[in-house]
């Protein structure tokens, strides 16, 4: 199960999560409110997978890819440095295509309905913490 404690460190990059969020303010893009009034992770999904007769489909596909990649770079922040939090995913090297990940991430959510009206940025953690898993870390040895 996924701790909240990743969670709680993205809040505090809310400045970027909100940079990426306006991605989806463009008209082209526009998808009704979510009840908690944010883009949940099917709104996501949506603009990363649109339809293929759907003429806004650059335009969602390019929102995707930012929030995606704005996510990503949050995580990054907060799981470098001296005062790191633990990393909730870990990408594997190379790093997957973003036209990969986006794909992933539709099925991810279509499979996993319990999770599509969290916000976005748990969605996208959660979908990546369960398809890029981190390492356990190494125990500690015992002092005797």
């Amino acid at each position: 199960m996924l701790s909240l404690n990743p969670i709680r460190a993205l809040r505090r990059g809310g400045l970027a999560l909100a940079v990426a969020g306006c991605a989806f303010a463009a008209p082209a893009v526009a998808q009704p409110a979510a009840p908690s009034g944010g883009f949940t992770a099917a709104d996501l999904a949506r603009a990363c997978g649109p339809a293929a007769n759907d003429a806004n489909a650059p335009a969602s596909r390019a929102a995707c890819y930012a929030t995606l990649v704005a996510i990503g770079q949050t995580h990054a922040i907060y799981t470098s440095g001296r005062q790191a939090a633990r990393p909730v995913f870990c990408l594997p090297e190379p790093s997957p295509q973003i036209e990969t990940v986006s794909a992933a991430y539709v099925s991810w959510v279509a499979a996993n309905q319990q999770y599509a009206g969290v916000r976005a940025a748990e969605g996208v953690l959660r979908f990546a913490a369960a398809t890029y898993p981190c390492a356990a870390p190494a125990a500690a040895p015992r002092r005797r």
